[in-house]
């Protein structure tokens, strides 16, 4: 069986999810989404660094730079700002 693709959660992780309410799971959920957002990070220079298609490293970037935007602000709000 292949692993995982970077930045998914696991079972349990989804489970611990799933079992949290109100601020915990706002903080829980965050913290996960920051965790896919990096794995699509992974993936998208994976693509920049090898990548020969032009569309392909365009979407990659475009990818790149939503990612990380969102990244950003998922730790603004994780800091209460």
């Amino acid at each position: 069986m292949a692993d995982a693709a970077p930045g998914m959660m696991t079972d349990d992780e989804m489970t611990r999810l799933d079992a949290a309410t109100g601020p915990a799971f706002d903080r829980a959920f965050l913290q996960m989404m920051i965790t896919h957002h990096q794995g699509a990070l992974t993936m998208a220079k994976a693509e920049l660094a090898d990548g020969r298609d032009a569309d392909a490293t365009l979407m990659a970037q475009n990818i790149s730079d939503a990612q990380q935007a969102s990244i950003e602000l998922m730790q603004r709000l994780l800091a209460g700002k």
